[in-house]
């Protein structure tokens, strides 16, 4: 009997046909789907025909330039990843949103982004029973998620619970449907917090809760359970789950709104614990201070100095800034290439100062 393990994606495909993180980041935009009255999905691929290995749960962070100013984002992937030559994100309008509007005005099949990729810890564990629970656009990284099991055939128990605002909004709802059709082990559950726009919807509405959980999932307490969603909504389901019998570690989430830490108790080199530095927003016409025990950004953002932010622990990127003069110690995890570092840029958000500091925002 051949006790080998398959081989994995990587190694089915030649490395150098493989999209490669650290050196590669051009891609084309090659579809563009409406998925509902304000949510598209974009698809890209490599120019040069690279694949791309990735797990289900996983970001890209694309590097956008938007009225010519420089812009990273954060956006999950949506697509399953046995799909190597191409992937997508499912974007959602947001009022006001600088990055969602421009991508949904602008971005057409045929356009040319960069992105760094693929990034994040939202992994899916090795389970035989599943809850994947989403709120609004949370629902791309478990969505990934439910198309590689069910483009493996895997024989998991699933619950998919995802909640929106009205049915209207309820992201890839057809695709569900037809999934649990051919996925026996799949079961949806849908929660419109409103019947606007069809007031004949056969199921319940409002908001998650304990009794409603208890109804929908009850054995909640033996599954696994991958969630992301709006801040407050993932607070309200650790919360319910916990209540419910869910031990803790088999409750995962993904986020982009992470606390920023507080590092005082953190050891730091004397001389740089005692002295404060001036950082300069050259753009902003601002200065503030920044002892060298803080972080850039959390000094920033206590200053009212308006800087992108998401994970405030160097994982996604989104405050990448350029350093025009000055030194940091910086300990980032993932959210910046080498290359980058090299060129000037520096993520404040896991950056303290190590002098003075002009910084391009």
């Amino acid at each position: 009997m051949d006790t080998r393990s398959p081989p994995s994606q990587a190694e089915r495909l030649h490395c150098a046909d493989l999209w490669n993180r650290d050196t590669d980041e051009d891609l084309v935009c090659i579809d563009v789907h409406q998925e509902t009255h304000d949510v598209k999905t974009f698809t890209f691929a490599s120019p040069q025909g690279k694949r791309f290995v990735f797990e289900a749960g996983q970001y890209f962070l694309f590097d956008l330039e938007v009225g010519g100013e420089p812009e990273s984002r954060c956006y999950s992937i949506s697509s399953s990843p046995h799909r190597s030559n191409a992937f997508s994100v499912t974007v959602k309008r947001v009022a006001g949103g600088r990055i969602s509007n421009w991508l949904h005005d602008t971005l057409a099949a045929g356009s040319a982004v960069k992105a760094n990729g693929p990034l994040g810890h939202f992994i899916r564990p090795n389970a035989k029973k599943y809850l994947f629970l989403s709120g609004g656009s949370g629902i791309t990284p478990v969505m990934s998620m439910v198309r590689e099991l069910v483009d493996t055939c895997a024989p998991a128990d699933i619950v998919f619970l995802h909640a929106a605002r009205s049915p209207k909004d309820l992201i890839f709802r057809d695709e569900l449907a037809c999934l649990a059709t051919r996925a026996k082990g799949l079961r949806l559950q849908f929660l419109p917090e409103s019947v606007l726009g069809e007031s004949r919807w056969p199921g319940l509405t409002g908001r998650i809760s304990a009794s409603y959980m208890q109804l929908a999932v009850p054995d909640l307490a033996e599954r696994v359970v991958m969630c992301c969603g709006p801040a407050p909504f993932m607070a309200a389901a650790r919360a319910i789950t916990a209540e419910l019998g869910l031990p803790p570690s088999n409750y995962i989430e993904e986020s982009f709104d992470a606390a920023i830490i507080d590092d005082a108790d953190i050891p730091v080199v004397e001389e740089i614990a005692t002295r404060t530095f001036q950082v300069s927003f050259a753009k902003q016409g601002r200065q503030i201070e920044v002892s060298g025990e803080q972080t850039v950004l959390s000094c920033a953002k206590k200053a009212g100095v308006k800087l992108p932010s998401s994970c405030s622990n160097g994982v996604c990127g989104t405050c990448k800034s350029k350093l025009v003069s000055g030194t940091v110690d910086m300990n980032h995890n993932g959210g910046i290439r080498q290359r980058e570092i090299d060129a000037g840029l520096f993520l404040p958000c896991c950056s303290k100062p190590l002098s003075d500091l002009v910084i391009d925002r």
